[in-house]
């Protein structure tokens, strides 16, 4: 049976090209909101994070009403780090937007999507966003989502996408770039032609597979997923099993439906096959379950989502300050919070370690773990972290490390610069297209010779550079990369740091702290420009005479510190090194605190 009362759609695209933009427009079109109704801009951003930085890090569902057609849309993350939310959320529709900027054209996710999105046989509706840009080059970005449908083996009816020409902010959309430009209605309308409505056979006995979890203390997980066939009813006796046979099958009940309604979730008392339902009250459920009838259960196949590719270590805070700022500080409180995130990441991977005191958590990416770092400080956890490292593994003998295919779009005259460090980090270099004043350069380079270069680039390029990466796939490993090239100025005592201790601490190098921070021995205060450690007194008090000399007395001058995010500590610290996060601070330390254990270690004990 066809739903032709139905469509599922997701919207996929390299991050900050729009989808989200989009989806807004979408909503206030189709009269999701009253006339008088103050709406926040990203709406689908519901999170503090993803509002604080301008980008989408869960996938989200919503929908939209259209000539009496119901359009479930799912708005996805275009940052690469969370390309496993992209994976399974694929699943559940039935053809996907491919929104690429009208001057940046298709970039290292929009490759990642779509390769997914074609290798499941989806429709593909291109939109070309942005067109109202000045620097807007629309026939070129065209010919290159044609060229990137046929290096990805498109088939001849995705080749045949339908493309409209979209401005995101404007709400307005065309099926020719001169077109006149008035409203959504070309895309609804696009929508209801192209993409293929949901089938299933409403008779036959459920199943229903599981792509997204959501958890919270009050009602526990809520599951999301498409029903493929049969019906399911409320407080329905089901059976949850599972694709990959290492999970027991288990009788449950359907407590609660939700049917999602703009941005709210209503409840339900039944739905049917092609229906996107949210569903709770069942404890264990997990991404990639099937639930079923309880007369035939029948797993579906889940995706294979990704492996990670870089690790951290999480570990109890055993610093001078440990247990001054956070709320939950043991490692049983570390462990519980890890273990609730894996209910509803499937792209992370927690491993105990020798000692009960830390973790090994593996992720998709630097930005992937600092999102989570960042989401349990505000949560209250206090913990340290480590350097990431690369997660290597053999295949017939040959240690193979992740590569990334790394683009950047730099002015023409920093290019060399910008070549050069790449080169020095083992990327190989694939290709080289001018953009006017500008040059796109597209590398394939070891994942662990990105850490640390996003500051260098933005540097080398006076910060006019755009870069972007994703992963691309194993290789031999490619030999020793030459680390942070610098050293770090570190605290010889501990006290609160003085204008006179730091005055005289800045001749050495560029400093974090202000004066009145607390420091300990051993914490990292400043970077020194030499490759060696630095030992400063950032405590240390001027000597109180009753001689004053002509001038000297002045006021010390301090120089603006660099004041550290949290992404800006993960790239700077060395192996020996470690990051202390609290809800109120983030301090960089040394493994070793104690100045002379330090030098005892490094110079072998002597």
């Amino acid at each position: 049976m066809i739903r032709n009362d139905l469509r599922n759609i997701a919207i996929v695209a390299h991050v900050d090209h729009g989808k989200t933009t989009l989806v807004d427009e979408m909503l206030k079109q189709s009269g999701v909101f009253r006339e008088n109704q103050a709406v926040a801009d990203r709406v689908m951003d519901s999170g503090d994070l993803e509002r604080e930085r301008g980008i989408t890090i869960l996938a989200k569902n919503t929908s939209v009403y259209y000539k009496g057609v119901k359009i479930n849309v799912v708005d996805t993350p275009g940052h690469a780090d969370f390309g496993g939310e992209v994976e399974r959320v694929l699943k559940m529709v039935n053809g996907v937007l491919l929104l690429v900027d009208a001057a940046e054209g298709p970039m290292p996710q929009t490759r990642f999507v779509l390769q997914k999105a074609l290798s499941l046989g989806h429709k593909v509706i291109v939109v070309i966003n942005k067109v109202d840009r000045p620097d807007a080059r629309i026939d070129e970005v065209l010919d290159e989502v044609l060229d990137l449908l046929i290096s990805l083996d498109a088939s001849d009816d995705q080749l045949n996408s339908p493309v409209l020409f979209c401005s995101g902010r404007d709400g307005t959309a065309s099926l020719s770039p001169d077109g006149p430009m008035v409203d959504l209605a070309p895309l609804f309308d696009t929508i209801l032609s192209h993409i293929d409505p949901p089938e299933g056979d409403p008779d036959g006995p459920l199943q229903m597979l599981v792509s997204s979890i959501d958890y919270n203390d009050y009602v526990g997980r809520t599951c999301t997923g498409r029903i493929e066939r049969g019906v399911l009813r409320k407080n329905q006796e089901i059976i949850v099993t599972h694709y990959h046979q290492n999970h027991p099958d288990y009788r449950s009940k359907a407590v609660n439906l939700f049917q999602i309604e703009g941005l709210k979730r209503t409840p339900i008392e039944e739905a049917r096959a092609g229906d996107i339902i949210c569903l709770s009250g069942i404890a264990d459920i997990t991404i990639g379950d099937t639930i079923c009838d309880v007369d035939k259960p029948e797993a579906l196949a889940f995706v294979k989502i990704s492996e990670p590719t870089v690790e951290m270590t999480f570990s109890v805070n055993n610093s001078p300050f440990a247990g001054r700022e956070g709320k939950y500080v043991t490692s049983r409180h570390l462990r519980e919070r890890l273990q609730r995130e894996l209910l509803k990441d499937v792209s992370l991977r927690v491993q105990d370690t020798d000692t009960t005191e830390s973790f090994r958590v593996s992720g998709r990416g630097e930005m992937h773990l600092s999102i989570l770092i960042e989401t349990m400080r505000r949560e209250g956890y206090e913990f340290m972290v480590g350097a990431p490292k690369v997660l290597l593994h053999e295949e017939n003998g040959v240690t193979m490390e992740p590569v990334e295919r790394f683009v950047c779009d730099v002015p023409a005259d920093y290019v060399g610069a910008v070549m050069e460090k790449l080169g020095a980090r083992k990327g190989d270099l694939q290709q080289m297209n001018p953009q006017g004043d500008r040059m796109r350069i597209e590398y394939l380079i070891p994942s662990r010779g990105l850490f640390g270069y996003r500051n260098e680039f933005l540097t080398d390029t006076r910060g006019e550079g755009i870069m972007s990466s994703v992963f691309d796939s194993f290789q031999p490993y490619k030999g020793e990369i030459p680390t942070r090239p610098t050293g770090s100025l570190i605290a010889f005592e501990t006290g609160e740091a003085v204008t006179y201790g730091l005055y005289n601490a800045q001749e050495r190098g560029t400093l974090f702290i202000t004066p009145g921070t607390q420091v300990y021995e051993g914490m990292v205060v400043g970077q020194s420009p030499k490759s060696e450690d630095i030992t400063v007194n950032v405590c240390k008090k001027k000597h109180v005479t009753n001689m004053r000399a002509s001038g000297s007395d002045d006021a010390l001058r301090l120089t603006p510190p660099r004041i550290m995010s949290l992404e800006m500590c993960i790239e700077f610290i060395k192996d020996d090194e470690l990051i202390e996060v609290t809800p109120k601070n983030l301090r960089i330390r040394k493994r070793i605190l104690n100045n002379q254990q330090r030098m005892k270690q490094k110079f072998g004990g002597k």
